[in-house]
């Protein structure tokens, strides 16, 4: 990875990192004691920042700083994120137990029909 991927994977963590929080730069800017057009030029790329910024910036996040550059950095999920991934899960079992109940409903007519018309034939 080159000085210009690494940079571009910082501002996208923290970019990541604040939106995970709900964070506006704002915000950030007040818990790691960097001003707002700073953070804005890290965010897109135009500044590389010293280490004790970067220090600053994993100790607001409450995170170790080798986050910031990891790539295949995974944030952790957020409320919606969950609740949408368990929506689609209750809907899919909703769906197949629907299904499965409408095929045993069937089976059930079928055999009935059957039944009654062994028992009702002459």
């Amino acid at each position: 990875m080159n000085g210009k991927e690494v940079r571009a994977t910082l501002a996208r963590n923290i970019k990541a990192f604040r939106g995970n929080r709900n964070w506006s730069q704002a915000d950030l800017a007040e818990k790691s004691g960097l001003s707002i057009v700073y953070l804005s030029d890290i965010e897109r790329g135009n500044k590389w920042p010293y280490l004790d910024t970067m220090l600053k910036l994993a100790s607001a996040f409450n995170i170790e700083i080798y986050e910031l550059i990891k790539p295949e950095h995974t944030m952790p999920p957020t409320i919606a994120s969950i609740i949408t991934k368990y929506t689609d899960e209750a809907a899919s079992i909703f769906a197949k137990s629907i299904e499965t109940t409408e095929k045993n409903i069937s089976q059930a007519l079928t055999t009935l029909r059957n039944h009654y018309l062994s028992t009702t034939s002459p």
